[in-house]
């Protein structure tokens, strides 16, 4: 047993690489139209995060003393004095986006800074900013005012602070700042482009010699069914890694104008980072490969391989999508689950959380699954009603 593998997998990869269409559209077009299309759309919201030249921000201050206010002359802002007795419903409006920034700055702020002694002790006069970082006006007036405060503060020597302490002073509420960063967005892509190359390969492979009828000729070969499940699944999996490479090396390339023209660098990773996240994927492949395999074997066709596969498509969706929701989960049960442990172990590797017993329960309860459905192909290639069903 054994002998038998290679012969098969030789097949299936000459089969696909002398197809120089198939190549094309499977291995070059993902990564060239995904890396088209996100440019594209972070040119487009790039846009929208931006703030228009004739924007005038609306800021109010508490105490406003008559130095900050000639000094806001130079800026395109609306300075607002507001009694203290209003601090509250100003801080509500920062929240609620209806309000750019509110300045609480010290009664008699002038006099303090003038009669404030740098080589003393005491702590100088603070000014208290509060902005919300949801909103892209109110990160850019808060911002362009801190430069403000604090070029003054340079120029009158340090006599007056920012934000000092410890207190809370971005009002942006934890879902409005829950958006697809880096790390929670890359491993739901890269489930989804895994998923992509194994439903473009598989079907074909399997329901499509069926659909033909030359899978009886295989069978006839004196080779183990076993051989000819593991040399299907082990060539579609190289197959489908390949074209999940070039989908994320289009994701990667155009991440920095997805990002707002952020600079992302793979460089943070280390050796490790991607091993562990090498082992993840290659565990995940071979059990994509083996249960749409599996699905493969059911059908008459490879159209209707296509359609019984849908459903499967879904799940790995919305797997992929819980790895943007919260951290990654510390229960060692959790990476038991298929495909799920693989997003939360993907999603750990990419937040710099990865846990090295965790990773190995999700790769190694990954391939346990992956055998198991081998087996189950296996079976399935000995029966004659499913495999001749045409």
């Amino acid at each position: 047993m054994g002998k038998g593998i290679w012969p098969v997998m030789k097949k299936e990869l000459a089969r696909f690489f002398k197809d120089r269409r198939l190549c094309l559209t499977t291995l070059l077009l993902p990564g060239l139209m995904i890396y088209v299309i996100y440019s594209f759309m972070g040119d487009a919201l790039s846009s929208q995060f931006t703030v228009s030249e004739d924007y005038t921000y609306q800021i109010e201050a508490i105490h406003l003393p008559d130095s900050v206010a000639e000094m806001s002359e130079e800026l395109p802002v609306q300075f607002r004095s507001i009694d203290p007795s209003q601090q509250a419903d100003a801080l509500n409006a920062v929240q609620n986006q209806e309000l750019d920034l509110l300045l609480i700055f010290p009664q008699d702020f002038d006099a303090q800074v003038a009669a404030y002694d740098v080589s003393s002790e005491a702590a100088a006069p603070n000014v208290e900013i509060y902005y919300n970082s949801a909103a892209t006006e109110s990160s850019e007036a808060y911002d362009q005012v801190t430069a403000l405060l604090e070029a003054h503060e340079t120029a009158i020597a340090n006599k007056f602070d920012i934000n000092r302490g410890s207190g809370t002073y971005d009002l942006a509420d934890a879902q409005d700042l829950a958006g697809m960063t880096f790390a929670s967005l890359m491993p739901m892509l890269i489930m989804i482009f895994l998923f992509s190359g194994c439903m473009a390969v598989a079907p074909e492979s399997i329901a499509g010699e069926k659909e033909r009828g030359t899978i009886a000729t295989i069978l006839v070969t004196p080779i183990h069914r076993s051989e000819l499940a593991l040399g299907k699944i082990f060539s579609l999996s190289i197959i489908a890694l390949l074209s999940g490479l070039s989908s994320t090396i289009g994701v990667l390339l155009s991440m920095p104008k997805l990002m707002g023209g952020t600079d992302i660098s793979m460089t943070v990773y280390g050796l490790g980072d991607y091993a562990m996240l090498g082992l993840v994927v290659l565990s995940t492949v071979l059990l994509l490969i083996a249960l749409i395999s599996i699905i493969s074997a059911f059908a008459k066709s490879t159209k209707e391989a296509q359609t019984l596969i849908m459903p499967l498509m879904i799940i790995v969706m919305v797997i992929g999508v819980s790895g943007m929701f919260g951290e990654p989960t510390q229960d060692p049960l959790l990476y038991l689950i298929p495909l799920y442990g693989s997003v939360q172990s993907m999603a750990a590797i990419f937040a710099f959380d990865f846990n090295m017993v965790h990773t190995a329960i999700c790769v190694i309860s990954t391939l346990c699954y992956a055998a198991a459905c081998i087996f189950v192909l296996t079976r399935m290639f000995h029966s004659e009603r499913i495999i001749f069903t045409r």
